[in-house]
């Protein structure tokens, strides 16, 4: 209740303020415009460029230290902080006695000379200081170096005034997102944009979030994935596309996922789910040496390799290495006990392929901390791929893990129109049994199968656990500007 207290008196003084200044005829937010040309990071890095030259800045005042007729405060600009030395000599009385009553967060406008002082840091010698904005609310005590997880998250403006380092983390993703769309353009793929609202949620087996469109008086659903649209360009005429953008899922939270997401797709004509790990390997050994300057990284304190090539082990054998259960060998019944003996939990009349996928899942995983490819999934968890042809159960599909977890999905895409719709009627049967990540019948899609769909090759990467690898971030949430939150008090 006293913080409360506190805080109410401290907003109720910069009220004052605000309406004292627009009283004396200084509204700062009339203000449309401030010219600047340096800024503090280029400042201290070419300090020999700027000394005793004039710079106009401008930024966020982080700090303040009144001295009697001269005073000391930080800016804190898009580039980092620089010291500002304010005096009324300068100034003249009646503009130091306005910049003494400026507040922490207030946005400011300076202009000055490039100096160093007898402590020999780098810093502005004020000739001019204008309040370009009031803040009215004070920033939160001790907010440098913030580390209230929540707090960060709900109000990331404050945490990235607060924590310098994270707003490096996002120029990082946006330069992860440029070497992707840069290696892809230059491969000849051709970025592409498809419908996020859709009569069908298909492309990935997961909850939807559904909607309405109220003009068509229909329900619609928010997009799981791109995929059926961007393989019927394919069929269409285009060899390569790609698509870089929000998926949205409704399922759980936790440090790995987050209900919208962001997710690059990118099939092409003419080639199999062996071009596509050659393709994964090309992109990141790219995105890494281009954003990392190595394809040698830490994450969490682990040494990762991202050199090429990857280990790649297909799904039998991964269960047989690590699990020590031969899926080729032995009845259904022998190998469901010889699961159970290892605590993989199922389902009494679980299938082969299911049971297979199962023991993956639940047991090996978490042990692939080197970028390894894992191909030949079975067909039941794998709707959209091609069946392997020297082994009808297993699909030319494969996903790629590196520290523990799954980073992408990729098929040699199925193409065949007759097994494509019984395999979405399959999927209609789990759906109608209470399976709502089971596919829905795509009708349209299978007219297009129909007109021809060439051999393909699809991928998809998870674009925010590649910057969560890049970055070295433990959670999913500190690679989203804005992740999902549930409201307070809710």
């Amino acid at each position: 209740m006293e913080d409360n207290q506190n805080l109410g008196e401290l907003i109720r003084v910069r009220r004052e303020k605000l309406a004292k200044l627009i009283e004396e005829g200084h509204n700062p937010f009339e203000v449309v415009r401030f010219d600047k040309d340096a800024y503090a990071d280029a400042i201290k890095q070419r300090y020999a460029d700027y000394e005793g030259k004039t710079v106009a800045l401008a930024g966020r005042m982080v700090s303040k230290r009144v001295m009697g007729k001269a005073s000391f405060a930080n800016l804190l600009d898009c580039t980092g902080t620089i010291q500002l030395y304010v005096s009324r000599d300068d100034l003249g009385e009646e503009n130091y006695a306005a910049f003494k009553k400026t507040d922490i967060g207030d946005i400011i406008g300076i202009k000055g000379k490039v100096f160093t002082t007898k402590m020999g840091e780098i810093s502005v010698h004020c000739t001019s200081v204008q309040l370009l904005a009031k803040s009215l609310l004070p920033l939160p005590e001790k907010f440098h170096g913030l580390k209230d997880a929540d707090l960060r998250y709900r109000q990331r403006y404050v945490d990235l005034i607060a924590n310098p380092e994270v707003k490096q983390v996002f120029v990082t993703r946006s330069r992860i997102i440029t070497a992707v769309r840069s290696y892809l353009d230059s491969q000849g793929f051709i970025e592409v944009e498809t419908p996020i609202l859709n009569t069908i949620a298909g492309g990935a087996s997961a909850r939807p979030f559904v909607t309405h469109h109220n003009t068509l008086d229909i329900g619609m659903y928010m997009r799981i994935a791109p995929e059926l649209y961007l393989k019927r360009l394919i069929v269409g005429g285009f060899e390569k596309v790609y698509e870089l953008g929000r998926m949205f899922r409704n399922e759980g939270m936790d440090t790995k996922h987050n209900p919208e997401f962001t997710m690059i797709e990118m099939y092409q004509a003419y080639t199999d789910y062996h071009g596509m790990m050659d393709l994964v390997e090309n992109i990141f050994n790219y995105v890494a040496t281009t954003v990392k300057g190595t394809t040698k990284i830490s994450y969490q304190g682990q040494d990762i390799d991202l050199t090429s090539p990857w280990r790649r082990l297909s799904m039998i054998d991964a269960v047989k290495e690590y699990l020590g259960i031969d899926f080729e060998q032995g009845s259904i019944e022998e190998l469901r006990a010889a699961a159970k003996a290892k605590g993989v939990e199922f389902d009494d009349d679980i299938c082969w392929g299911k049971l297979l996928y199962e023991c993956f899942d639940q047991k090996i995983e978490e042990q692939l901390v080197q970028p390894t490819f894992i191909f030949d999934y079975p067909v039941e968890v794998s709707p959209l791929a091609k069946r392997k042809p020297s082994d009808p159960r297993l699909t030319e599909r494969f996903e790629f893990f590196i520290t523990s977890r799954e980073m992408g999905n990729a098929f040699s895409e199925l193409n065949d129109p007759i097994d494509q719709k019984e395999r979405f009627l399959a999927q209609v049967k789990q759906r109608e049994k209470g399976d709502e990540e089971a596919q829905m019948m795509d009708d349209d899609y299978i007219n297009a199968l129909m007109y021809g769909l060439p051999p393909t090759g699809g991928l998809g990467i998870g674009i925010d656990r590649m910057v969560m690898l890049l970055t070295d971030q433990p959670s999913i949430r500190d690679v989203m500007l804005f992740p999902t939150m549930k409201p307070l008090g809710k």
